[in-house]
This record gives structure tokens, C-alpha cells and sequence, in this order.
């Protein structure tokens, strides 16, 4: 009977504490989502504070330290910030969405490369929810780097796990349309269009008008020309896109 109080005894103080560490991580998870969502708010006071009840917590947390980055970025606290994002994937390699922010820092810095590389080591999450944005994100840098052939294969993964969002279709059809490749970028087009065609809130931008252009010049649509180029020109006649058109038909 002893033996069986001991044992109960052990189990009854082991499930205690493991409830009790569970309980804490998910209270340590609510207050990062509470203060994300302050974050996108912009009230960084209320984000703040609940990311220090995080951290009292669990001060080891990757995601309050990565949270923790993007509100020192938001004031303006560039090192305490990339400190932070270092921090959080220090703690946790696997912790992608530490890498997904630093990436994005890195490219708001201006430092194109090593943003690449996180959003890089970020695609390779295979579980990671968001993945057709990081891709989507990684063929921008690839992009910028004039790294057009891992740009196009990047976004293409971004429109495959997407699912063919509009601004992942626009930017595999822009690319596509840099390297020459028309054809598949009218394929890719063609679904933009349609979807735009579904769905009332969408709406062209001056560099979806100026892609189809490119497109539609190339294949010699004479009519999808005409019709986006005057949508260009009635709607942003002040855009960079406008003007480029103008250079461009200059040039025939």
C-alpha cells in the first residue's frame, strides 16, 4: 500500500507541474498574439506591456523576443531590434517566424543579401503556415539581386502554395516578362486577369497596366494594349509606370 501511495503520489506531483508548464507556455503564446495584434495597430505601449508579462514568464521565449524586435523597429531602435530577431533565433533555430521577421528587416535596411538568406532558410519549413509568403518574399530579394532565373522559381512556388494569389501571379508574370519568356508570362496574366474579373476588390495597379502592356505589345494584342494603356494613362497619368509607357512606345 505504501509502495502504491508513492507511486500515485509521483504521478499525481508530475502531471501537476506538466499542467502547470503547459498553462504557462499558453499564456506566455497569448500574450505575443495579444501583442502582435497591438503591433499592427500600431499601439506600441499596449503591445509592450504584454510582451514583458511574456517574457516575465518565459524569458527564453523566441516569440516575444521576435515580437519584442518588431516593436523596436517600429520606434525607430534598429540595432535593439536586429538584437532581438538575433536573439529570438538564437533560442530556437526552428523558430521560422523569427527568421520571416528579420528577413523583412533586413530588406527595409537595405541589406538585400542577408535578407535573402533568412527568408531562404525560412522556405525550407515545410509546417510553416505562411510559406507561400516567405517564397514570395525570398523572390523579391532574388529579384533585387538581378537573380531573375531564382526569382521566377520562387515565385512560382509562391503562386503554386498560394494557391495563385494576385500579387504572386503579377510578380512571376513581371519576372517572366524580364527574362523574355512572354508566353508563359500571358499564361500567368491571363489568370490575374480572370481573377480580377471574379472578384470587385481587386483593382489594377500602374505596374499590373504597364506588365500587360509589355505583355500584350510582345504578342502583338493590339486591343488589350489599347485598352490597358488608356486604363494607365486616364487613371495614373503620374505614375512611374505612365511614364515608362510613354519612353516605350517612343522607342518604336
Amino acid at each position: 500500500m505504501l509502495a502504491a501511495l508513492f507511486v500515485t503520489g509521483c504521478v499525481t506531483t508530475t502531471d501537476s507541474r506538466f499542467s502547470r508548464e503547459a498553462d504557462r507556455q499558453e499564456a506566455v503564446e497569448d500574450y505575443v498574439q495579444l501583442a502582435t495584434a497591438y503591433i499592427g495597430q500600431g499601439n506600441l505601449d499596449r503591445a509592450r506591456h504584454h510582451l514583458d508579462r511574456a517574457l516575465d514568464l518565459d524569458a527564453d521565449s523566441p516569440a516575444a523576443k521576435a515580437a519584442m524586435g518588431l516593436v523596436y523597429n517600429a520606434e525607430g531602435e534598429a540595432e535593439l531590434a536586429e538584437s532581438s530577431f538575433k536573439q529570438a533565433i538564437a533560442t530556437d533555430q526552428g523558430y521560422t517566424r523569427a527568421r520571416v521577421y528579420y528577413g523583412a528587416f533586413l530588406y527595409g535596411q537595405g541589406r538585400i543579401e542577408e535578407a535573402r538568406d533568412q527568408f531562404r532558410a525560412a522556405s525550407r519549413d515545410t509546417e510553416y503556415k505562411e510559406r507561400g509568403s516567405v517564397f514570395f518574399n525570398l523572390g523579391m530579394t532574388q529579384e533585387r539581386l538581378d537573380e531573375l532565373d531564382n526569382a521566377a522559381n520562387s515565385y512560382r512556388r509562391a503562386v503554386e502554395l498560394s494557391r495563385g494569389d494576385a500579387r504572386s501571379l503579377l510578380a512571376l508574370s513581371r519576372v517572366l516578362a524580364d527574362q523574355g519568356d512572354y508566353d508563359a508570362a500571358a499564361r500567368y496574366y491571363t489568370r490575374l486577369a480572370s481573377m480580377m474579373q471574379r472578384n470587385d476588390r481587386l483593382r489594377h495597379s500602374p505596374e499590373s497596366l504597364l506588365t500587360g502592356i509589355r505583355i500584350a505589345r510582345h504578342l502583338d494584342n493590339r486591343n488589350q494594349e489599347a485598352s490597358l494603356a488608356l486604363q494607365l494613362k486616364n487613371n495614373f497619368p503620374e505614375s512611374v509606370e505612365y511614364q515608362q509607357y510613354k519612353v516605350l512606345i517612343s522607342n518604336d
